[in-house]
């Protein structure tokens, strides 16, 4: 795990891989309560004995938004930042859906730093992001995410 003072800090990696994750199992029960949560209750992702007869490899599919939105959690793993304030999701520049992703698949996320640029409030990080499903040659997802690193109270730098 990379782990920097401030975020302004992580401008020393640009362009490198901060590392991966965990591998993280994706279940049928973490699927469903993400339909229920969110009312995306399509059959893909839900209907195991019909995703059984009529899906490629007969298995349901988590959904994309779903997989998103294990990123925050997944990205702890890869850096942390010691002195900040609050962390704001900034938002993607792109998001391709690439390869799905079946139940009881093993996900991770491999992070590329882009820039940590100067901001009013803090540092704009932006980082590739790339959701990779074990045994694929294919990733799942790809994005290039933007979070915005406040400064921790204080810190007018």
């Amino acid at each position: 795990m990379l782990i920097v003072d401030h975020a302004r800090d992580l401008a020393a990696h640009e362009g490198q891989l901060l590392g991966r994750s965990a591998w993280m199992t994706v279940t049928q029960e973490a699927i469903d309560d993400y339909a229920r949560l969110t009312g995306d209750d399509h059959w893909i992702h839900v209907d195991v004995e019909r995703a059984a007869r009529e899906m490629p490899g007969g298995k349901t599919i988590a959904h994309g938004l779903f997989i998103i939105s294990l990123q925050p959690a997944l990205q702890r793993e890869i850096y942390q930042i010691r002195a900040r304030g609050r962390g704001l999701n900034y938002g993607y520049d792109r998001m391709r859906f690439i390869a799905p992703v079946p139940v009881e698949s093993r996900i991770r996320l491999a992070l590329t730093l882009v820039a940590a640029e100067p901001h009013a409030l803090g540092t704009r990080i932006v980082n590739d992001a790339v959701i990779e499903l074990e045994g694929s040659q294919k990733p799942a997802i790809a994005t290039r995410h933007i979070v915005l690193i406040e400064n921790e109270p204080g810190d007018n730098r």
